[in-house]
């Protein structure tokens, strides 16, 4: 069973930062990358960014040069970094991993619970 836990969400004016961080635990052999999507009321969801164990980034446009993703491979660990946040960044934001188990070379997709992120204007 593998678990991730977001935390960090808040209410932040814009202009502001926030720091997210999620942490993957459970029977885990190998993370081939994490990363973040979001969701809004009345929007799919979408992805945000990813970055594999390697360190390969990638962010959707409307984040770009704003929010930075990183990782602590060795507690199975990501963060994102958002910057200059702006009401429309508001949504409930996902952790998501993809990994393999130690009893086969299979790739699972796991996702947090979310965690709120609310920007006030």
């Amino acid at each position: 069973q593998v678990q991730l836990v977001e935390s960090g969400g808040g209410l932040v004016q814009a202009g502001g930062s926030l720091r997210l961080s999620c942490a993957a635990s459970g029977s885990i052999a190998s993370i081939n990358a994490m990363g973040w999507a979001r969701q809004a009321p009345g929007k799919q969801r979408e992805a945000v960014t990813t970055i594999t164990s390697g360190g390969i980034t990638n962010y959707a446009d409307s984040v770009k040069g704003r929010f930075t993703i990183s990782r602590e491979n060795a507690k199975n660990t990501v963060y994102l970094q958002m910057n200059s946040l702006k009401p429309e960044d508001t949504a409930v934001y996902y952790c998501n991993a993809k990994l393999r188990h130690y009893d086969g070379t299979i790739l699972y997709n796991y996702w947090g619970q979310g965690t709120q992120v609310t920007v006030s204007s």
